[in-house]
């Protein structure tokens, strides 16, 4: 499948999508781009914007399974992972997958869970594979975590680790819709007699591999690769911020910048690109200083001010 071809499906999915989920169209390029560059999105809202839908729409388009975990404090690892169940007619333990054995997993609420349980995650997220009593399961290919938490309702949560949020590719918000886009939710309730929006998929899901492998083959100026480490850098020495982006960031914002071009129908990536994508692959990686964070200094505006003070490279397609 060449980079048209790719693009043209990238656009029948977000349609799709977008035909269920009332959201600005840089959000779901910013999910859909996490997903071609092989890594999880995180989505940070108020309840009731859609976040659960969303993820539900792009598993249906891309006809990929789907389950959905919803995070409480009494979740256990062994509720995500599964466990080794014995079974009494052969009298040996068989190991019962839990819900973390989908194409697609919703981690609903993640920060509503305890640290170790959120760290079952981590495994599952950075190898693609569950170990449980010592044995080792992979997980089914694609693999993708998309998961939520409620960044106003604080109590009773726990804020995730700066190693947990790195290994989401992206964080991204819906937004409220705008007063057309409420309407027209409501003209769609009323048109149907479901609650929730149905979808259809737009590709089989083993098309999903073809979309990656097409993220792969762009190519990247080195002067462009230049930028994207000076990008990094220059977070680590702005004095507002106390740890900047990390080695794994770059590499995170290399892939997404090849996806964003992908999008665009291209087999090269261009400087627009990195632009385009730097703040939802920075930013959740960024730790601010205690002063900053007094100041209300928040990290999109560090991205924002390395982004105006690093030179763009001039690149030739």
């Amino acid at each position: 499948m060449d980079h048209t071809a790719v693009g043209e499906t990238c656009d029948r999915i977000l349609d799709t999508v977008g035909d269920a989920v009332i959201a600005d169209d840089r959000f779901l390029e910013t999910v859909l781009t996490g997903i071609l560059a092989r890594g999880h999105v995180l989505l940070e809202d108020v309840p009731g914007t859609g976040k659960t839908l969303t993820a539900q729409s792009f598993a249906t388009a891309l006809d990929l399974s789907f389950n959905r975990i919803q995070f409480t404090p009494d979740l256990l690892p062994g509720d995500i992972t599964g466990s080794n169940v014995f079974d009494e007619s052969t009298g040996t333990f068989e190991f019962q997958p839990g819900p973390v054995f989908a194409n697609v997993v919703l981690a609903d609420e993640i920060n509503r869970a305890p640290p170790k349980t959120q760290a079952a995650l981590l495994e599952a997220m950075g190898e693609g594979q569950v170990t449980v009593d010592g044995d080792t399961h992979d997980l089914p290919e694609p693999f993708f975590v998309i998961a939520t938490q409620n960044p106003v309702e604080q109590e009773g949560t726990f804020g995730l680790p700066e190693a947990q949020r790195d290994r989401f590719i992206v964080k991204t918000e819906m937004g409220y819709p705008d007063f057309s886009g409420e309407r027209e939710l409501l003209e769609r309730r009323a048109g149907r007699t479901a609650q929730a929006p149905s979808v259809s998929s737009v590709i089989d899901g083993e098309q999903v591999t073809q979309l990656q492998a097409a993220v792969e083959r762009v190519t990247v100026d080195g002067k462009l690769l230049d930028y994207i480490v000076e990008l990094a850098r220059a977070t680590r020495e702005d004095d507002r911020v106390s740890v900047g982006v990390s080695p794994r960031g770059i590499q995170r914002l290399f892939e997404v910048t090849r996806a964003a071009a992908v999008l665009e129908r291209r087999e090269y990536a261009v400087p627009d690109d990195v632009k385009r994508v730097v703040e939802p692959v920075f930013a959740h990686r960024i730790v601010l200083t205690a002063d900053a964070s007094v100041r209300g200094v928040d990290q999109s505006q560090v991205v924002a001010d390395v982004l105006d003070s690093v030179e763009v490279p001039a690149v030739t397609a």
